[in-house]
């Protein structure tokens, strides 16, 4: 990071279902799965989606830089992650 970039702030700002209609197919596809589905993993996901785990993953990202989706560590595995939809309706 160089001295010229400016910092970005965190932001508690939920997303909107209008920020998800801007993303691509596969990452609404993934919001809405999770809509349905209260919280899941990467793999939950991929296996419901029948997307791969890359195009999961990125999906997720794209989620996550909107503010869309809310993640955590999971008690039972902590090597994997927990996956909600965190919108205003």
């Amino acid at each position: 990071m160089s001295a010229s970039e400016p910092l970005q702030q965190e932001t508690s700002e939920r997303g909107t279902w209008d920020d998800v209609r801007e993303l691509p197919p596969s990452a609404k596809l993934v919001a809405k799965v999770l809509e349905y589905n209260d919280t899941m993993t990467q793999q939950q996901i991929a296996d419901e989606t029948l997307l791969p785990s890359r195009t999961v993953r990125y999906a997720l990202n794209r989620l996550d830089e909107k503010n869309v989706v809310d993640s955590r560590f999971s008690f039972s595995d902590a090597r994997k992650r927990l996956y909600s939809l965190d919108i205003d309706a």
